[in-house]
């Protein structure tokens, strides 16, 4: 990646992503300093009280119509902008009445709903009062409200008790709770100091009518409750606690259940029915579940008692519901100055990283235009080893490769006009010979024709059986092929050209073969196998001297993966002639190639043998290969898939085989 164009890429925009991040990171800090303090400012006790009074609306009120006039005084008193909407957003009331004022943020300051407060903003609440358990306001007793009258009753009854317990030197005082319901508070909050006086305080816990209905009426809510859960129901005292008739005993517990007080809240008598439910610390599962019951069955019975939940939103006093800030011009400055810097940096590395990158594009633009107009083709400087380096290169070697294309293509075509030349010049001064009455049209005359016509034919097959294997039509006819018997065919097919030559052509036998009898496990076309090895004895026989000996072999070169016959096939082609030099080895398949340049036709052919041999070879999916010491001699061994082999071998790019 260090010498990577991509890596060098990444490195720049990370560089100039950190620069950027930096910068907006210094302005940040620069310029909202100031508006940091006067977020920090802000009176959140304020804000509390606000939730607070709508809180206690919303408890006390079962719709919030007329609320408006409670937003605007709140408003007034705080200097802020105070909206309270629907969870759908429709305007419940709202102290910014302009039509010009902002719209509300997408976030809620807070969410008012009595039967779920807000314990952080309720314990920041003016009057100081928190919230129980099950978060259900304290001020919403909806049905256990108590009338004028009852209310006037009990006031009037707790006073008596508060003169009783004067008289008796116990300092106290009448508190009326949320319900209306007068509780009397000693002072000290010390209550077991009135259990030695004659004054019963027990006449203030008898509920009244409507009381013990609408406990009744809660009650049988707890009841179904737990009876959707399989647990027996209860019954609820008039401060909300629970006892079973029947004593259970529970595990882990000395004695049997006793009551649960529920601790009524601070503003609330013991005695009454508040609107908090509220464990033990160390209760056991059956009691959790009743408690969890009692605080549903209560916000159901409270629901139609109070509003419904509304969205608050609190925001500074021109309208807006989020503080703002005005840039000075040393803060607009410094912005400026940023910009530019960022700018200036990220213009110069990009510069420098496009000016590294289009330069070798550049010279490699050019040379493709001069390939492109036929001018010698030029290698382009490699400055490293990154992509464009990479690319400079595979372009040098293409240039390379299509150059050496270029020339084998004139080769190629001077080596076709010169083969094709030869037996045309001598077919057309026969001819013209015997047009002009310098030679008779005898038989040796018409024998002299047809052999530079047949070799005119030959010549044109084998460039057509090139030009068919290199277009992927080439069709092969395969079928079980007996090895030895082949040989023999060309062997025999070659021996008086062999003779008239004196060289010895002969067919060795197969005696390094792990299994003579695999040699017949061969599957190939036999017309096109024998030409293949016809042209490798033809070429043999033509370059080995007098006295010397053409042998042909075959044999496998070993077993397949299961230990049975049919591994590869080999056939090789093995003379005593002169030998190929080292150089001209690799050359040898190449067409229209011949180690000797004058190509006379009296010590080679045309060069397109081998290189059919080659192709036929391939065709059959198998390989074939020179080896050669110069003034010994050489063997062409062509390597043949066994039975097994072909089995399993996909056939050739570009060949065809008909079944």
């Amino acid at each position: 990646m260090r010498r990577s164009l991509l890596g060098r890429l990444l490195a720049v925009s990370a560089l100039v992503a950190a620069c950027s991040v930096a910068a907006t990171a210094w302005i940040a800090v620069q310029t909202t300093s100031g508006a940091i303090k006067q977020e920090q400012g802000q009176n959140l006790t304020a804000d509390a009280r606000i939730y607070d009074t709508l809180l206690e609306y919303a408890a006390r009120n079962p719709t919030w119509d007329g609320v408006g006039a409670t937003v605007r005084e709140l408003a007034r008193e705080s200097g802020r902008r105070v909206a309270l909407t629907t969870q759908g957003r429709q305007p419940l009331a709202d102290s910014a009445t302009e039509p010009t004022a902002p719209a509300l943020p997408p976030q809620a300051s807070a969410v008012v709903d009595p039967l779920s407060v807000d314990t952080v903003l309720a314990a920041r609440g003016a009057d100081g009062q928190g919230t129980a358990a099950d978060r259900i306001d304290p001020r919403a007793v909806g049905p256990f409200r108590l009338s004028a009258a009852d209310s006037r009753a009990l006031r009037r009854t707790a006073d008596d008790k508060v003169e009783c317990l004067n008289r008796a030197g116990i300092a106290s005082d009448v508190v009326v709770g949320a319900s209306g319901r007068p509780r009397v508070q000693v002072v000290g909050n010390d209550p077991e100091r009135a259990l030695g006086t004659r004054c019963d305080l027990a006449a203030l816990d008898t509920p009244t009518r409507s009381e013990q209905k609408a406990l009744d009426a809660l009650t049988e809510l707890s009841d179904a409750c737990l009876e959707r859960q399989g647990r027996e129901g209860v019954r609820l005292n008039n401060d909300l606690s629970w006892g079973d008739p029947t004593p259970v005993a529970v595990p882990g517990e000395p004695g049997p259940v006793a009551p649960r007080p529920v601790p009524a809240p601070s503003d609330a008598p013991a005695e009454e029915a508040t609107p908090s439910v509220e464990t033990p610390e160390r209760t056991g599962e059956n009691d959790r579940a009743i408690a969890s019951c009692v605080g549903t069955a209560r916000s159901e019975q409270l629901s139609s008692y109070v509003a419904s939940p509304a969205l608050l939103f609190i925001g500074d006093e021109g309208g807006a519901t989020l503080p703002g800030f005005d840039l000075s011009p040393a803060n607009t400055a410094k912005i400026a100055g940023a910009a530019a810097l960022v700018l200036a940096l990220t213009v110069g590395a990009s510069v420098f990283a496009g000016a590294r990158l289009v330069r070798p594009l550049h010279a490699l633009t050019g040379a493709a235009q001069r390939m492109r107009d036929g001018e010698e083709p030029a290698s382009v400087p490699v400055l490293g080893d990154d992509e464009v380096g990479r690319l400079a290169a595979a372009f040098n070697d293409m240039s390379a490769h299509r150059a050496r294309l270029e020339e084998q293509r004139k080769a190629m075509v001077s080596d076709v006009a010169h083969e094709l030349r030869t037996p045309l010049s001598n077919i057309r001064g026969w001819l013209e010979a015997a047009q002009d009455g310098l030679a008779d049209p005898d038989p040796a005359f018409v024998a002299s024709l047809l052999e530079e016509a047949v070799l005119l034919q030959h010549i044109i097959d084998d460039l057509q059986d090139l030009a068919a294997a290199d277009a992927g039509v080439l069709r092969l006819h395969p079928e079980p092929v007996e090895v030895r018997e082949l040989l023999s065919q060309v062997a025999a097919a070659h021996q008086a050209r062999a003779e008239n030559a004196g060289v010895t052509l002969t067919v060795a036998a197969a005696t390094t073969a792990p299994d003579p009898s695999a040699l017949s496990a061969l599957s190939a076309d036999p017309v096109r196998l024998r030409q293949a090895v016809g042209n490798l004895v033809s070429n043999a026989v033509r370059h080995t001297p007098e006295g010397g000996r053409v042998t042909l072999r075959a044999y496998v070169a070993g077993p397949d993966a299961s230990g049975q016959s049919g591994g590869t096939v080999v056939i090789e082609v093995t003379d005593t002639g002169s030998g190929i030099p080292a150089d001209d080895l690799p050359h040898v398949f190449d067409r229209f190639w011949r180690a000797e340049k004058s190509r006379s036709r009296r010590t080679g052919g045309s060069g397109l043998g081998l290189a059919i041999v080659r192709k036929l070879v391939e065709a059959h999916g198998g390989t074939v290969e020179a080896t050669s010491t110069e003034g010994e001699g050489s063997t062409f061994a062509l390597r043949l898939p066994g039975a097994s082999e072909q089995n399993h071998r996909p056939a050739p790019d570009g060949m065809t085989t008909a079944l």
